[in-house]
């Protein structure tokens, strides 16, 4: 989507994701290796009783699903970061998360005037309803010509 075409108060959907099991493990060994995303019998014991994803195996899915909503088909050229990441609930083998992403502010910078900047909120939420994750991401979006 085009600067241009993405309004404030725009709320933007992404069908759901399955996160699988195997992925799970996957992603978890290699980046964020604690027991409750690795040790299925340990987190069967413990508080969440089962295994759960990693928060930021959820966020990845997040911006995936940001990107094929809004961004790869975009002048986005990047992010400045993240503000106010908020894991709410956790994600488990065999969910089906979705994003809902909504605008909330968009202006062009005020000292490069080919750079627009974008605020906005992504809320994911599982098959129950139950909100997951929200997150506020900034993008910059190249507006020359």
């Amino acid at each position: 989507m085009k600067f241009s075409e993405l309004k404030v108060g725009m709320v933007l959907s992404h069908p759901p994701v399955t996160v699988e099991k195997q992925d799970m493990l996957d992603f978890s060994r290699k980046y964020d290796p604690q027991w409750f995303h690795v040790d299925e019998a340990r987190a069967e014991q413990g508080r969440w009783e089962g295994l759960i994803a990693s928060g930021w195996m959820t966020c990845g899915i997040a911006m995936r699903m940001a990107v094929e909503t809004v961004l790869s088909d975009s002048d986005s050229f990047g992010s400045p970061g993240l503000e106010n990441l908020r894991w709410l609930a956790p994600v488990r083998p065999g969910d089906s998360i979705r994003l809902e992403a909504t605008i909330d502010s968009k202006r062009i910078s005020s000292t490069r005037s080919d750079l627009g900047i974008l605020r906005w909120t992504w809320r994911v939420y599982n098959q129950h309803d139950v909100q997951v994750l929200e997150v506020e991401a900034v993008n910059m979006f190249d507006l020359a010509d």
